[in-house]
């Protein structure tokens, strides 16, 4: 009687014995939604010398006695990645694990690692089997690209068997602007629709445009110079050197310039008394003539070495 009931009692301890560090690993997965909670003894298990398994391991600090907003931000993407990894077909599934190390369950592990910030995301390959990787040092997500968790599957679907199955949540909320919005933009085009299809307006916006673009905009934009020198002065010297408000000025001289001479060949040939038509012939052409002087002179003061002038 008593043998046999030491049998029975000893029954668990001998499935616990075979009970494979994978196996333990494909356990504490299921437990907890596919995140393993870590501390010493299951960060040596899991990052065992000799695994056929990978993992994507989050080192972080979400004690609210940490202070860590980082931590508190990237959390739910880490477990959102991991969620979805856990509708993996089992085969693959159970070849990587997801993982949460938190500093005060685990403070010998960030010791041994010399880690002195969160939050931090390591993915150790697998050392043996199909899909062993000859890498010393674990992989380090990079998180230049936010703590979103849509980059942060698509940098770590290059370790796991197969791609992380994660689809980004549905945005009610940017969803329900923009269908609120649709009323809003349907009544505000049948006010603005006869000036949309202005011919006029589009042939303005087109010459201003042109102005601007031809007077050295997209010059002064590309090389994120001043809008003024430091002295005050508004033009630049050399030809490869410009001024913010420099542009400003030379857009308006070729504006005028361009205006005098459509008052001169469209405007002017029309008028029907002689005496206007005189008139304008030499306003325009006066127009014409002073602002190509300060055109010119312009053109003279950044470039000292140019010898001719009209007025100035």
């Amino acid at each position: 009687m008593f043998w046999s009931l030491l049998a029975l009692l000893l029954i668990p301890l001998c499935l616990a014995a075979n009970n494979s560090p994978h196996d333990e690993l494909v356990q504490l997965a299921a437990a907890r939604n596919g995140v393993i909670r870590l501390d010493e003894r299951v960060f040596d298990l899991l990052t065992s010398p000799k695994r056929t398994w990978s993992a994507s391991i989050q080192f972080t600090a979400l004690n609210p006695q940490r202070r860590c907003a980082p931590c508190k931000e990237f959390d739910p993407s880490f477990n959102a990645v991991a969620k979805a990894w856990s509708a993996a077909p089992q085969v693959h599934r159970d070849n990587h694990f997801f993982a949460t190390a938190e500093f005060d369950e685990s403070i010998n592990v960030f010791q041994k690692l010399q880690l002195n910030s969160a939050p931090v995301v390591h993915v150790y390959p697998a050392t043996e089997g199909p899909n062993a990787k000859n890498a010393a040092n674990p992989f380090k997500y990079d998180f230049s690209n936010g703590f979103e968790a849509g980059p942060l599957a698509e940098q770590l679907s290059i370790h796991t068997p197969i791609p992380i199955p994660y689809k980004a949540p549905i945005d009610w909320s940017k969803l329900g602007t923009v269908i609120s919005l649709i009323p809003i933009v349907t009544l505000i085009f049948r006010f603005i629709r006869p000036v949309i299809h202005n011919r006029w307006i589009w042939a303005a916006g087109t010459v201003l445009v042109s102005l601007v673009m031809t007077s050295g905009f997209m010059f002064t934009r590309i090389r994120g110079v001043p809008y003024a020198g430091q002295d005050g002065s508004w033009i630049a010297g050399g030809n490869q050197n410009q001024f913010g408000q420099e542009v400003q000025v030379v857009s308006m001289i070729y504006g005028i310039l361009a205006a005098s001479f459509l008052m001169l060949t469209i405007v002017t040939p029309y008028q029907k008394s002689p005496a206007r038509q005189r008139t304008q012939v030499y306003l325009w052409t006066f127009v014409n003539f002073l602002v190509f002087s300060i055109l010119i002179s312009l053109f003279r003061i950044k470039n000292r070495g140019y010898p001719f002038k009209l007025l100035f």
